[in-house]
C-alpha cells in the first residue's frame, strides 16, 4: 500500500511540473503543514530522469516558497499582532509559537529571516512576525528568496542523489523481487 501511494505521489510529481512545484511550495511557505521535503526530492528525481530541469526544479521551489511567504507577510502585516494572537491557534499558529517567531524577528531580522527559511517549522512561520512588525519587504524579499533558493538546492541536490540514481524506483517492490 505505501508503494502504492509513494508512486501516485511521484507520478503527481512529474505531470504537474514546475507549475505545480510552485504551488505546492507557495502552499509549503504558508502557515499549512505541508513539508517541502515532499515536494522537492521527488521532483529532483524526474530531473534525473530528464523529465524536468534540475535548476527548473530549484527555481520553481524558490519563488514558490518566496511567493508563498509574501502572502503571509502581507497578512500578517494588514491584520497585526491582535488579530493573529487571537485567532492564531485556528491556523496552525497558537500563541507559543508566535511569540517564538516574534522574538526570532525582533532578536535577528533579516539575518533571522534567511536562516529561518533553513529550519523546519519556523521556515513557515517566520513570514507572519516579519509582516506583523512592518520589516522593510524588500529586505524580507531578498532574505526569503536567498534563503529558500539555498533550501531548494540542498533538497534537489538529495532528491537528484539520492532517489535520481534509481530509475526503478517506482516498480513494485513485490514484482521485481527474485526472491
Amino acid at each position: 500500500m505505501f508503494h502504492q501511494l509513494f508512486s501516485t505521489w511521484m507520478q503527481l510529481t512529474r505531470d504537474w511540473g514546475y507549475a505545480g512545484v510552485f504551488l505546492l511550495m507557495a502552499v509549503e511557505s504558508t502557515v499549512f503543514p505541508l513539508p517541502s521535503e515532499v515536494v522537492v526530492p521527488p521532483a529532483a528525481y524526474w530531473a534525473q530522469q530528464g523529465h524536468m530541469s534540475f535548476w527548473g526544479v530549484v527555481l520553481a521551489s524558490t519563488f514558490g516558497s518566496w511567493f508563498g511567504s509574501t502572502i503571509s507577510y502581507w497578512v500578517a502585516r494588514w491584520l497585526g499582532r491582535p488579530i493573529i494572537l487571537k485567532y492564531g491557534k485556528y491556523v496552525f499558529v497558537p500563541e507559543k509559537k508566535w511569540l517564538l517567531a516574534e522574538g526570532w524577528i525582533n532578536h535577528f531580522s533579516v539575518g533571522g529571516v534567511f536562516f529561518a527559511r533553513l529550519l523546519p517549522v519556523v521556515r513557515h512561520l517566520v513570514s507572519l512576525p516579519a509582516g506583523a512588525a512592518r520589516m522593510n519587504f524588500r529586505n524580507f524579499s531578498l532574505a526569503t528568496l536567498t534563503g529558500s533558493f539555498l533550501w531548494s538546492w540542498v533538497l534537489a541536490w538529495f532528491g537528484a542523489q539520492v532517489l535520481g540514481g534509481e530509475p526503478r524506483l517506482l516498480q513494485d517492490p513485490k514484482r521485481s523481487c527474485t526472491c
